[in-house]
């Protein structure tokens, strides 16, 4: 049987559905990040396949060859920056190689060891999301014809959401570890910044920070776990 995600790319998208034929393989930890580029592919046509870490990834990547890869540059088990370098130097190679991060100023360090573009976590924008994925695609594999301009925004469900908090809270209560902690900081910044959560995203950043000049860090990961308490029992009445 012919691999559909290796046919033609002009004989599937069309001007509602950009994407249509294309395979996706998402690298991300987060639920709620996770949910809302399922949401962008759908409406783009495109198949969506999920890696929460990198070792799942590369399970993945053993077994098939998607059309499109999005990677998260922080992940359980190391940088995503890793497994982008070993992508990009693949034979043969992913046809567009993506990063996504809450943190802009990572892009030139993905851009320098071989991502093809950058998505800046929250991902929202139909259009945006099409658009960095068309951009990275080799000219013969992007569609002919005329786009259409109207943008449309997606919302992911808060279960999602739910579910990233409730992560965070059992690595939290689990000790203080301090690659933990680090992991811990890095997905709550990036999973508030999706969430738009202003105070949980300077609780993560702050433990961040304390972390890394070596200071004490029980106050800082005493605050964000109540954090998550407030907005856990919040969301659990309504």
């Amino acid at each position: 049987m012919e691999d559909v995600a290796q046919m033609p790319f002009n004989r599937y998208p069309t001007p509602n559905r950009l994407l249509l034929g294309l395979t996706v393989l998402v690298v991300e930890d987060s639920r709620f990040a996770c949910e809302a580029m399922r949401l962008l592919c759908l409406r783009s046509g495109a198949r969506i396949r999920r890696a929460d870490c990198l070792a799942s990834a590369r399970h993945h990547l053993r077994v098939y060859r998607p059309s499109a890869i999005i990677v998260d540059l922080g992940l359980p088990d190391g940088s995503g920056l890793d497994l982008i370098a070993d992508l990009s130097t693949a034979q043969p190679r992913v046809a567009a190689i993506l990063a996504t991060s809450g943190d802009p100023a990572q892009e030139d360090g993905a851009l320098r060891v071989g991502a093809d573009g950058f998505l800046p976590k929250p991902l929202e924008s139909l259009a945006s999301f099409q658009q960095a994925i068309l951009d990275c695609l080799p000219p013969d594999q992007r569609p002919n014809g005329p786009r259409p301009l109207v943008d449309q925004w997606v919302e992911p469900d808060t279960l999602s959401l739910r579910d990233d908090m409730i992560h965070a809270a059992e690595l939290l209560a689990d000790g203080q570890d301090t690659a933990q902690l680090a992991y811990v900081a890095q997905f709550l910044t990036g999973v508030a910044r999706s969430a738009r959560d202003g105070a949980l995203e300077e609780a993560a950043e702050t433990l961040a920070r304390e972390r890394q000049q070596g200071r004490p860090v029980g106050s800082s990961t005493a605050k964000l776990a109540a954090l998550l308490q407030e907005r856990l029992a919040v969301r659990l009445a309504i």
